[in-house]
């Protein structure tokens, strides 16, 4: 008996990844899988949650071997991430590990095991969660670091696959209103002040910002896309980003 066709979003049980996944399911995606370090506060019928480290290697293969023994993934996001933010004199070597498992790690291993059913399908749409900082940030070391390597990746893995039928692009978001980043960026903060007034649109973007982005990429219509990375950061990357 085939197994069920899915979607597959790293840390879907908040922020960003709340959103796609919210998404998702109200486009009609019969079924979403949400693999996440905390289990959502939120659920639908039609959602799957694995809890799993995604920093940690053999977690996340683990977390992998059950998904896909239940689920014929043909969709993945893996917007899982964290800042671990640091400047080159303070940023550790631990921070860097911690970042690189989620942000380059955990990504290679969930397409590894993913492949398979959308090499069968001749089908799949692959999203990575970058970043604006991939441009350069200050205080962001390490993070600027994985999510420039994400971008690398995308575009390597874009090359690989495309006569397979799967596209691989990436998001980049800038300044969005989420807890991870209401951590780094107080309300109200000076910093956050600053960061307010360089968004060309004047105002912050919202975790629906980024899924609207990242359900053009999962569309099956868009196959001729691959290999892009997408800004939504209210133009903070005009004038920096390449055309």
């Amino acid at each position: 008996m085939s197994l069920p066709v899915a979607t597959l979003v790293t840390g879907g049980s908040s922020g960003i990844g709340r959103a796609i996944c919210e998404m998702l399911l109200a486009d009609g995606v019969t079924q979403v899988v949400n693999v996440d370090y905390a289990a959502p506060a939120w659920s639908h019928p039609n959602m799957t949650f694995f809890q799993a480290d995604l920093t940690d290697a053999e977690a996340t293969r683990a977390a992998a071997e059950q998904v896909t023994s239940r689920f014929a993934i043909t969709r993945l996001v893996h917007n899982a991430g964290a800042t671990r933010p640091g400047t080159a004199d303070s940023a550790t070597v631990a921070d860097l590990d911690y970042v690189t498992g989620l942000h380059l790690q955990a990504p290679l291993l969930l397409l590894q095991a993913c492949l398979p059913a959308m090499r069968a399908a001749g089908f799949g749409r692959i999203v990575n969660m970058a970043s604006r900082a991939a441009l350069g940030k200050p205080e962001r070391v390490v993070y600027s670091a994985t999510k420039a390597g994400l971008i690398g990746m995308t575009r390597t893995l874009a090359m690989e696959l495309g006569g397979d039928g799967i596209t691989v692009n990436a998001v980049a978001p800038g300044p969005i209103a989420t807890e991870l980043f209401r951590k780094s960026n107080p309300e109200g903060a000076e910093q956050t002040r600053r960061i307010l007034a360089s968004i060309t649109v004047k105002r912050m973007g919202t975790p629906e910002d980024v899924a609207r982005a990242a359900l053009f990429f999962l569309s099956p219509d868009n196959g001729f896309v691959t290999g892009q990375v997408m800004y939504v950061c209210g133009g903070t990357t005009l004038g920096v980003a390449p055309v």
